[in-house]
């Protein structure tokens, strides 16, 4: 596994699954989050700065209400459990970070947190300062609150969105299993550790599978690949590595995922959201120049599901699978009217003066 070293890397997001910091009896592995702890200082004395997006509230909380299946059966459960369970995460991981002489800061986010612009440069301004104090973020999505249809689901996506609003240059997620294999190594004796990825294309996504390796968190390798491709798409490197070690952030096994080139701020914010308000399709000549950098023009618009407003992110997609998001320029009402139709003939139909496309270039992004 790459190091991030200081000189390369000047903000590092470190995420940390269930499975490795709550042990099965529901007890908190503090010989090992101590451990965690001592990696980080060593970190922050070579200059890095550290944020950490911790899971375990809803292991550690169902543990102390006895709720059955570790608090995930409902999802009245799941949120009594978080609600109960962050105290106790809180509170050891200040208690670990002291020990090392660092102080710890808890930001609890739900996905509109970083979904609505301006809370999610709200976010990013408080990350930057708490940073930039020596101050060691500690960051969970707020399950107390969240639900089903709102939420990010699990924490390898959040760590990546986090990655983003830090301006972070890497994400580390450090889980129960190795990294990326070609095949499934349990069952697979040939399986081999994919050490670097430089796209994540469909070949790469193939080899995800479904679940957690543990059953105690919610996400898996799929989760993972979804936030590797958010966080490399805003120019930051993404490694999955296998934290069931003593001192994992000094490992030299693991998948790294290399950044691409950066997008702006804001392209990067559109790509990374994990909702949007509907869709437009388009033919093939409008994805052709989508991709060339063109805006979208409603004469190539041939279809569009959702109910969006002006500003809203839409997804653009051909023949079924996305070419890019980006923020339409009309009400999904006003913009069916003039679907397929050419700009000369739009001011009739809309009854007022068109707008240069329906998604403009500086506001679209390709994903």
């Amino acid at each position: 596994m790459p190091h991030f070293a200081p000189s390369t890397c000047p903000r590092l997001i470190v995420k940390i699954g269930s499975a490795l910091l709550v042990a099965a009896d529901g007890s908190v592995r503090r010989d090992w989050l101590a451990g965690i702890a001592a990696d980080i200082a060593a970190r922050c004395r070579e200059g890095q700065q550290v944020a950490v997006v911790s899971s375990g509230a809803i292991a550690l909380g169902a543990r102390r209400l006895k709720l059955p299946k570790g608090g995930r059966a409902s999802l009245e459960d799941a949120q009594a459990a978080a609600a109960t369970g962050q105290i106790a995460l809180s509170q050891v991981w200040a208690e670990v970070l002291g020990a090392e002489g660092l102080t710890a800061a808890q930001m609890l986010v739900t996905l509109n947190d970083l979904e609505d612009r301006r809370r999610y440069l709200n976010a990013s301004a408080t990350l930057d300062r708490l940073l930039g104090l020596g101050v060691v973020p500690v960051i969970n999505e707020n399950d107390s609150v969240a639900t089903t249809e709102i939420r990010f689901g699990d924490n390898d996506r959040l760590a990546a969105r986090v990655g983003q609003a830090a301006g972070a240059g890497g994400v580390l997620l450090l889980s129960d299993v190795d990294g990326l294999y070609d095949a499934d190594p349990n069952s697979r004796a040939d399986a081999k550790l994919l050490e670097r990825v430089e796209a994540i294309d469909e070949r790469i996504l193939s080899f995800a599978g479904a679940s957690s390796g543990s059953g105690m968190g919610s996400g898996g390798m799929r989760s993972k690949l979804e936030a590797a491709r958010i966080a490399t798409c805003a120019g930051i490197a993404l490694v999955i590595a296998n934290g069931r070690t003593e001192r994992p952030l000094a490992g030299d096994r693991g998948t790294l995922f290399t950044a691409q080139a950066g997008a702006s701020p804001r392209k990067a914010w559109l790509a990374g959201r994990l909702t949007v308000r509907g869709h437009v399709t388009v033919d093939a000549g409008a994805a052709k120049a989508l991709r060339s950098g063109s805006s979208l023009l409603a004469a190539g618009a041939t279809g569009l599901e959702g109910r969006f407003e002006r500003g809203d992110v839409i997804d653009i997609l051909h023949e079924g699978k996305a070419v890019g998001r980006g923020l339409s320029e009309y009400d999904a009402a006003d913009a069916a009217r003039i679907l397929g139709t050419k700009s000369d003939a739009q001011a009739d139909i809309l009854g007022y003066a068109p707008r240069a496309a329906l998604v403009h270039r500086d506001h679209f992004v390709l994903i």
